[in-house]
């Protein structure tokens, strides 16, 4: 029997979907795309039919992009947009995160769709953790408008799973970096390339992270193990670092100094709150530990790359630009 899948992947033009198409192609699958852009390479949208399925929500046709399709992987999602009012950002995440993700499932299970995988976001199960890192069985707590609309999708899939025998699948990463990484861990790697003194030096966290190397080959695993149906998993790289011990990586893979200065962790907050930076601030000092040991023994996954070998690819991507 032909190993070969034919998979529909939502969002696939964005950071996680790219490097997905890229893997997945690479083994002979028979892929479908959906963008919302022209942000996909050429060298994949010559290998791979690509489909513009216009704005997801519960209005979406998705009939084309589902036929002939075994398997979803639901990557395309809405994030927070700066200057962005709590109502809006909630109605829109809803709209887009929630129902968007509802109306895919229905029309998949209809389509007699075999797997259905979710990434979704260890924010569902909230932002930091204490003593114990978060795990599967760890009570979900959303914070934000974005993580309650995953929390709300994850809930309408496990509901149409059973009720339809749609497998579904729901994953949690944590912090995602690699090649085309943006935002805060962009700005960091600027900061340490520049030799930018950095001021978390009496910062004692831990953060779990996930190379998007290491995140792909568990997106493939969930797709092709059969133990995978109907669970919930958190994934990440294996070794959680401090905000401190994250930065020393960066300079190693830079080849650089680092310059991290000592300073009191209320007054890094208190600085956060004066300019609006809290959540970014609390990402840099606060912990969140995820427990990704289900996922190893369940599937039998091992991340394939270290972190430090997934921070040399990062960096070298960097130095590309």
């Amino acid at each position: 029997m032909s190993n070969i899948k034919r998979i529909l992947i939502t969002g696939a033009s964005g950071f996680v979907g790219r490097a997905l198409c890229q893997a997945l192609l690479k083994n002979g699958h028979l892929i479908k795309g959906t963008f919302h852009s022209n942000e996909i390479s050429p060298a994949i949208s010559g290998k791979m039919e690509c489909i513009n399925v216009g704005d997801i929500d519960e209005h979406t046709d998705w009939n084309s992009a589902l036929r002939n399709i075994d398997t979803v992987i639901h990557l395309a999602s809405r994030v927070h947009k700066e200057a962005e009012s709590y109502a809006t950002s909630l109605s829109e995440n809803k709209r887009i995160n929630t129902e968007g993700t509802r109306r895919l499932a229905t029309m998949a299970a209809k389509c007699n769709i075999r797997r259905f995988i979710f990434l979704s976001s260890i924010k569902v199960n909230g932002q930091i953790t204490g003593r114990n890192p978060f795990t599967e069985e760890s009570l979900p707590a959303p914070q934000d408008s974005y993580a309650l609309s995953k929390w709300e999708a994850e809930r309408i899939l496990k509901r149409i799973g059973s009720e339809t025998g749609l497998e579904v699948v729901v994953i949690r990463p944590p912090l995602v970096y690699g090649p085309g990484v943006k935002a805060n861990f962009f700005r960091l790697m600027k900061f340490v390339e520049k030799g930018i003194p950095i001021p978390l030096g009496n910062i004692n966290n831990k953060r779990s992270l996930i190379f998007l190397g290491n995140l792909v080959d568990a997106i493939v695993s969930c797709m092709n193990h059969p133990k995978a149906a109907g669970e919930t998993l958190l994934v990440s790289d294996g070794k959680d670092v401090s905000t401190y011990e994250l930065i020393k990586i960066i300079a190693a893979a830079m080849d650089k100094r680092s310059f991290i200065l000592p300073c009191p962790p209320r007054l890094i907050k208190y600085i956060g709150r004066l300019t609006g930076c809290s959540e970014e601030i609390s990402r840099l000092t606060d912990s969140l530990v995820v427990d990704s040991s289900r996922i190893q023994s369940t599937l039998d996954w091992i991340p394939p790359y270290t972190l430090e070998e997934g921070m040399r690819e990062t960096v070298k991507w960097y130095r590309s630009l």
